[in-house]
Order: structure tokens, then C-alpha cells, then sequence
């Protein structure tokens, strides 16, 4: 950890208690000047944290912060682990580390400067405040071999929030988390090589576990985070968990492929039997969703009938 972090994590500690706290206080822990705890307190509101001041009382923390215990982490992991206060992105670190990595191997952090969702599209990183995850692993028999590997992931998400008592949960094609009907986790898969011979994949996953309301008040579709819950998971315990299924599901997908979790994904599709409205392109399609085949392409009776879609860049809603 660096210098600037370790004081950054000292401030963060005094605050976490959800009361306020003097900035005189703060001083005097860090051995600093008052003016300079003002200094970082403005420097940790740019990572997205909710602080709040009131003359005479001090700082306060309004959403609470949930960290990894990164030497726990590293500690009973198997494989390699990375682990960052800072980074631009979990995932760009490990395609840029790709060939030095096995299968398996992952890297955590509590804050992503260009934390990236599917098309894109930015996802909202506030420091400490949710889980930003990414699994190298590689394939040896190319991208072929990874067909519906989305799915899966998001099989092994419902498997892990389900066991830390997330109720009411569900996945939404390709690869969506919702948390009684609203946007929970997402998924980013990217890789590197070729259709036919080997590739390296990384499994990007967000979780969102105390959302601060500014950042929520930026995403642009209903969100739900892991306060819903009646008891809080521990961040390093969600991890391992993660890391664990991960593992475990990823095995199986090699050697069975998507079929072994057809029936995870069917009992857990929140749009199974319902009316919705597919984009493909600048086209629309209406139709009755009847869940996925076996390649992990969308089944859409239509009024030409049942239609299969897969790949390119489609959207699902529900008409």
C-alpha cells in the first residue's frame, strides 16, 4: 500500500463509525495540520464518497465502507492475487498481464478510475463501496470454446449471493444480476487470441454493495445493492466465495459446457414466459422469451414462429 493511501485508509477508518468527527481529531491521529485533513477529505470525495461537513461537528461518512482484507485474500487464495486501493481497471490489468497469468488467477480493487460495463457503457466505482473483481483464465481450444461462458458467470453469481441469503434473485440475457427487479451486478467478458487455438478470457464482475446516493443518483436504469440484505455480507468473505464458485464453474464449462448449467440458468431468467421487446441493430422484435439454447442464444416465439438469436449486439427488455 502506498504512503498516500495508507493515510487515506487512516482518515477513512476514523470516519466509518457513521458518526461525525472533528477535523482536530483527524490531525492528530495522522500527525498532520488541520488544514491538510481538509486537503484529503477533498481528495476522497473525487473517489466518489459520500462525505458530508457541518461547522462545529466535522466530517462525516454518510454510506458505509465495505474493504477487502487484502493479506486474508491473498492469504487463502490458491492463485495469484492482485490487490489494489486504486487502479484504472481490473480487468485491463489482467489482459495486459495476460501471458504471465494461469487460469484462475485474480485481481480485487476498491476503486476503478475506468471502471467499464457492457458496450462501454462507464461503470459507476465508488471507492470501498462495491466489488471489483476479474478472473484471468484460459482456454485452449479458442473463443469457440467460450460460447455461453456470460451465462455461467452469472450461474455462479446467483449460486454466491443466493448462500449469503440474497432472496428474490435473478439473472437477465446474457448476463445481468437483479435483486427483486433491479440491477444488482453485471459482467464484462473480454479476451485475447483466436476462434481455433488458444485464448486468454478475462471475467470482469460489479457487484454493488452500499451504493453512496450522489453515485447512485448516475446510473440511468433502477439499482439495487447489497444493503437490501438483512445481514451485510463481509466484502473478503463475498470475494473468496466468488473466487471459489468461479473456479469450481469454470471446470465443469470445460468439460461439459453451457448444458451443465442450463437448468441454473432457467430456474433464476427473470423474463422466462414473458412478453419483451428485442433490439437487434436498429430493429425491434416482439415476441414471447422462452429462455436460451443450448449455444446461450436468446428463444423468441414470434409470429413467424420460434426464432434464436445470438451474438452481436442485442438488447432484451421487457415489453
Amino acid at each position: 500500500m502506498t504512503t498516500q493511501w495508507q493515510r487515506k485508509r487512516a482518515i477513512l477508518t476514523a470516519l466509518n463509525s457513521g458518526e461525525f468527527v472533528s477535523g482536530e481529531h483527524i490531525a492528530e491521529i495522522l500527525g498532520i495540520s488541520r488544514a491538510a485533513v481538509g486537503k484529503q477529505i477533498t481528495a476522497l470525495s473525487d473517489y466518489g464518497l459520500d462525505i458530508g461537513s457541518v461547522k462545529g461537528r466535522g466530517y462525516k461518512l454518510f454510506s458505509p465502507l465495505s474493504l477487502v482484507d487484502s493479506a486474508a485474500l491473498v492469504d487463502a487464495c490458491h492463485n495469484r492475487c492482485f490487490y489494489f486501493d486504486e487502479i484504472d481497471s481490473t480487468n485491463a490489468f489482467l489482459l495486459q498481464h495476460g501471458e504471465e497469468l494461469q487460469s484462475g488467477d485474480i485481481c480485487v480493487a476498491e476503486y476503478q478510475a475506468a471502471g467499464r460495463g457492457r458496450r462501454g457503457r462507464k461503470w459507476q466505482s465508488p471507492y470501498g463501496s462495491h466489488l471489483y473483481f476479474s478472473m484471468h483464465w484460459h482456454f485452449t481450444q479458442g473463443m469457440a470454446q467460450t460460447m455461453g461462458l456470460s451465462l455461467v458467470v452469472a450461474c455462479s453469481l446467483v449460486s454466491v449471493l443466493a448462500k449469503f441469503g440474497a432472496e428474490n434473485i435473478g439473472v437477465k440475457w446474457p448476463n445481468d444480476i437483479y435483486l427483486d427487479g433491479r440491477k444488482l451486478a453485471g459482467v464484462l467478458i473480454e479476451m485475447s487470441g483466436t476462434a481455433d487455438s488458444g485464448c486468454n478470457v478475462v471475467i470482469g464482475i460489479g457487484v454493488n454493495i452500499a451504493m453512496p446516493a450522489a453515485q447512485g443518483e448516475l446510473i440511468d436504469q433502477p439499482w439495487s445493492d447489497l444493503q437490501q440484505l438483512n445481514v451485510m455480507p463481509n466484502k473478503t468473505e463475498l470475494t473468496l466465495a466468488l473466487y471459489q464458485q468461479l473456479l469450481d464453474d469454470l471446470r465443469l464449462f470445460e468439460t461439459q459446457g453451457l448444458s451443465a448449467f442450463q437448468s441454473r440458468w432457467n430456474a433464476a431468467d427473470i423474463y422466462q414466459g414473458q412478453q419483451v421487446n428485442l433490439q437487434l441493430g436498429e430493429q425491434i422484435i416482439v415476441g414471447e422469451y422462452q429462455g436460451i439454447d443450448e449455444q446461450g442464444g436468446v428463444l423468441l416465439a414470434t409470429a413467424d414462429g420460434v426464432k434464436q438469436f445470438v451474438g452481436g449486439e442485442i438488447t432484451l427488455r421487457k415489453a
